[in-house]
């Protein structure tokens, strides 16, 4: 008696098929095999299993039983086979009609009850089902949320092992589970920018930020409100569209970062990784790669504090992402891709004792103690970096100041707007913002005149620039002009693009 479910395995964010092939033979002595690469979790699905048909009254088979995960040569993992291999088993021994599980891909772990659990990756699943010939998914009722995005899938949640079976033999209707989708004003779910004292300078920077979607890095004394600006970066930022919305929530299904019952990430994420994390931690990796860091801050904010307290090996991981948007990961197992676009902010003191240049309190550091702590983070690193902003220590006057400063909602309307106009500029181009800019771009979109040439020239000869610190300093000019409503870049921009990259005088 043979039976087949499909199923689905993700490797990364990847889903590929997979075949549930259920033999089982009447002579012999009894057993339970499970082969096709199988994990650990997946071989203890033959307790699970066991267990729940006890418990949920089936009998279950005392016979030898052969499981085969198909394609055999690609490795099996997580839970997720528990409710198919159940189902080819009760269909193989005649309690399921065969012809009924034609139409559907199956997924969903089992707990020792019978009921079925939560999974990891359900919309990354789902989502590969649009483009197949297969459009029905029999998937746990916590995933239902998530998996109930996509339109043309049709998802039957289920709570229990008994309602899949009588799902399947046509005893009980399901409605295919549909998500509204609700893009509202999330804004006001982040702390507002106009918490900040002073620090007008910082602001106009995180504006342009935003708008263009560059990386900063912020250097000045303990207490200057360094992370308190970083913080409210995610609040100036314009709402996610739809497929950054999928792709975010892709990355934090498989990182089995969802809650259950949740639908769409519909906040822009902050990560804020303590500097004590190793490179995997925030690279991804394993011995079956998962996202790290970088891929769960994608389309929102990665927030290094401390940045030279960061090992200098953990650090420079982050270069291949920071100029490609993605990160690969690969194993002897397996090579797989996550895609990590997200916006940086690193903040540092300029010191060991952090008041190098502070005015009021004077550096206790020496010379080499000021090189040593600089050179944790390598020119390279800083040079990938759009913006470099001195933040300095907050006076007295503005601290007692109580005149209300300009609210995130009002900064965040210019920065949708300059969004507006580079999603236009941009819509052919497969690029989103002015960070995302190739060599090509900057030609197409951000002609110059003599007057910039002059200012570029000089900035570079002063200040060292390489030819990257150029072309950054043109993006952040762009920006500049978006958020001014110019169609043309002047040297004012020019000028403001190169007075962030001021700090390339400091050693790194």
């Amino acid at each position: 008696m043979l039976a087949k479910v499909q199923s689905a395995h993700l490797l990364g964010i990847e889903p590929y098929a997979v075949d549930v092939e259920v033999d089982i033979a009447q002579r012999g002595l009894p057993h339970f095999n499970i082969v096709g690469l199988p994990d650990t979790a997946v071989k203890e699905s033959r307790d699970r299993i066991k267990a729940a048909f006890k418990n949920t009254g089936f009998p279950f088979p005392i016979k030898q039983i052969t499981v085969n995960l198909a394609p055999a040569d690609l490795r099996k993992e997580g839970s997720s086979f528990d409710l198919p291999i159940a189902i080819g088993i009760l269909a193989a021994e005649g309690h399921i009609p065969k012809e009924s599980l034609r139409d559907f891909l199956i997924v969903g772990e089992l707990s020792l009850e019978g009921k079925v659990r939560a999974i990891k990756g359900a919309l990354c699943i789902v989502s590969k089902l649009k483009d197949g010939e297969v459009k029905k998914i029999i998937i746990p009722r916590s995933n239902a949320s998530e998996a109930g995005v996509v339109k043309d899938v049709d998802a039957y949640p289920v709570e229990t092992l008994q309602e899949a079976v009588d799902f399947l033999k046509g005893e009980k209707f399901i409605k295919p589970f549909k998500t509204e989708i609700n893009f509202y004003d999330d804004a006001n779910y982040y702390e507002d920018l106009s918490d900040v004292k002073g620090q007008f300078q910082a602001k106009r920077v995180l504006e342009i930020a935003a708008a263009g979607g560059h990386n900063i890095l912020f250097i000045g004394p303990p207490g200057s409100g360094k992370s308190m600006l970083a913080r409210r970066l995610p609040g100036i930022m314009p709402p996610m569209t739809v497929e950054e919305a999928i792709e975010t929530t892709k990355i934090h299904s498989v990182a089995g970062l969802l809650p259950d019952n949740a639908g769409l990430i519909l906040k822009r994420p902050f990560r804020a990784p303590h500097h004590s994390s190793s490179d995997i931690a925030l690279i991804g990796g394993g011995q079956i790669p998962k996202p790290g860091e970088v891929s769960l801050a994608h389309n929102g904010v990665l927030f290094l504090d401390e940045l030279p307290e960061f090992k200098r090996n953990v650090l420079e991981v982050l270069r291949q992402p920071l100029e490609d948007g993605f990160v690969t990961v690969a194993r002897s197992y397996a090579t797989v891709q996550f895609p990590s676009r997200f916006l940086l902010v690193a903040a540092m003191n300029p010191c060991p004792c952090g008041h190098y240049g502070d005015s009021v309190k004077p550096c206790s550091c020496t010379p080499q103690m000021i090189i040593r702590y600089r050179s944790k983070v390598s020119g390279p690193l800083v040079d990938r970096i759009d913006m470099h902003i001195e933040v300095p220590r907050v006076n007295y006057q503005e601290l007692k100041n109580d005149t209300p400063s300009e609210s995130s909602s009002s900064v965040r309307e210019r920065v949708i707007r300059a969004r507006q106009i580079q999603l236009k500029r941009f819509k052919n181009e497969g690029i989103y913002c002015n960070a995302h800019m190739k060599t090509k771009h900057l030609r197409k979109f951000c002609m110059i005149n003599e007057d910039c040439h002059s200012l570029l020239q000089s900035a570079m000869e002063k200040l060292g620039l390489s030819a990257r610190a150029h072309s950054k300093i043109i993006k952040v000019a762009r920006t500049i002009a978006d958020l001014e409503g110019s169609e043309n870049i002047k040297s004012q921009h020019v000028a403001e693009a190169i007075q962030y990259r001021s700090l390339e005088r400091l050693s790194f």
